[in-house]
């Protein structure tokens, strides 16, 4: 998925200004595809040279434009077209599943202050995106507020449905996060009880043996 097809998911609710696209992609599409400010302008642009978006200037303050962008029918194409398309899933890069596999190198504690730390990071995004979904379903979210404003009222339910399934998607990960990470505390624990003296004094230039010579005795 690239930054554009983010944008214009937003866009299709009615044409905004780059300020908005900005102030609307952070409390919406922006939890399942971060990007920087410093991406998003430029994309916008990039996006109208491609077809995608026209703009045209609105006056600003006093003596001042800024652009009004909305998107175009090709770009409408291209943004059914990539919702039907099949995406290629990434392998996976995980630093804490890594550091998990490889303890034994490590200082235990180190392990559960990290796994303490995945904890409450995962639950503050549960109690985020919770409320969110508590928005949706009351319709008393902003952004979501200002897409029914431009729908016919027979769409507000499909339109809020497919929010909150994929807000409850969100939540279902993190809440799976949190459950591994709590297990994984006590699974430490019950390993460095049981093995932890033995490995402990592991060093890089230790003469290890073999798994065959060790069955062999």
């Amino acid at each position: 998925m690239s930054l554009r097809y983010a944008l214009l998911a937003i866009l299709t609710a009615r044409p905004k200004t780059g300020y908005d696209v900005s102030k609307g992609f952070h409390s919406s599409v922006g939890h399942v595809w971060h990007a920087p400010d410093s991406q998003v302008y430029p994309e916008l642009r990039r996006m109208e040279q491609d077809g995608l978006l026209e703009s045209k200037d609105i006056p600003w303050g006093t003596r001042g434009k800024k652009k009004l962008y909305s998107v175009t029918e090709a770009g409408i194409t291209d943004f059914r077209t990539w919702l039907e398309t099949p995406f290629d899933y990434s392998l996976t890069r995980d630093p804490l599943a890594l550091k998990t596999a490889y303890m034994e190198w490590g200082n235990p504690q180190g392990l559960l202050t990290q796994l303490d730390e995945h904890i409450a990071f995962h639950q503050s995004l549960i109690t985020q995106w919770s409320a969110t979904i508590a928005g949706l379903e009351a319709q008393t979210d902003e952004i979501l507020r200002d897409r029914l404003g431009a729908s016919e009222e027979r769409e507000w339910g499909l339109i809020a449905g497919y929010k909150i399934l994929a807000y409850k998607g969100l939540v279902a990960r993190a809440t799976a996060e949190v459950k591994w990470a709590k297990e994984a505390k006590k699974e430490s624990a019950k390993l460095e009880e049981r093995f932890g003296s033995n490995i402990s004094t592991r060093t890089a230039t230790a003469p290890l043996r073999s798994i065959d010579e060790h069955e062999k005795g």
